[in-house]
């Protein structure tokens, strides 16, 4: 395993090469998968118009936009990391209206955002044609290890440590999630793609095949 320390600029660049490069049978569909601390969707909002510059239809879907409704989600209070981690975002939806459509011989019609929690309501929006040859990104936390159809994955790393220091204290009880999320899903072991990014101004990509 190496670990390739790599400026953020060079890290879009290369991310954007990569996507391009992939051949999936139709669509492309991207997880960004890291804790808010990690910035998920700072990165895969970086990654939009350099693919749409290089002839890629791109669609950006934020997880924070398919969350499960405050009847629902904080049935167990605010401030529980279980229900966090085990149901605040409604997968189903995000499969439904989003993955499921962008894939194989899936219709390209995709709702960019389900639910808006700040009026807890419906949030309305339209929807979206994907082209065959486009890509949707979908941006979050605790993406991977659920069963959610994506064909490339995209990993945020963050030591312990550096997750406490970074997390906003007003989500400091979100931690115990994502210890979880470490112990149990493993990401970092599997994800197509894993950065580093303890210092956001220095990545590193850890490249796993490297060594052989």
């Amino acid at each position: 395993m190496r670990v390739r320390p790599i400026t953020p600029e060079r890290l879009v660049t290369e991310l954007t090469e990569r996507l391009v490069a992939a051949d999936p049978p139709g669509r492309l569909r991207v997880a960004v998968d890291g804790a808010p601390a990690a910035g998920p969707d700072e990165l895969a909002a970086a990654l939009v118009d350099p693919l749409r510059a290089l002839g890629r239809p791109v669609l950006h879907v934020r997880a924070a936009d398919f969350l499960r409704p405050a009847s629902v989600r904080l049935e167990f209070g605010r401030t529980n990391p279980d229900a966090y981690y085990e149901g605040w975002v409604d997968e189903p939806g995000l499969r439904r209206e989003v993955l499921d459509p962008a894939g194989p011989g899936g219709s390209g019609r995709i709702l960019p955002s389900l639910w808006d929690p700040r009026t807890d309501r419906a949030s309305r929006a339209g929807y979206v044609t994907l082209p065959p040859h486009g890509v949707v990104l979908v941006s979050g936390a605790l993406l991977l290890g659920g069963g959610l159809p994506v064909d490339l994955a995209v990993h945020l790393e963050l030591s312990p440590a550096a997750l406490a220091r970074r997390t906003d204290p007003a989500l400091r009880w979100t931690l115990p999630a994502f210890a979880r999320y470490a112990e149990e899903v493993a990401p970092a072991s599997f994800a197509d793609v894993v950065v580093r990014v303890d210092d956001p101004r220095r990545p590193a990509l850890v490249e796993p095949d490297a060594a052989r």
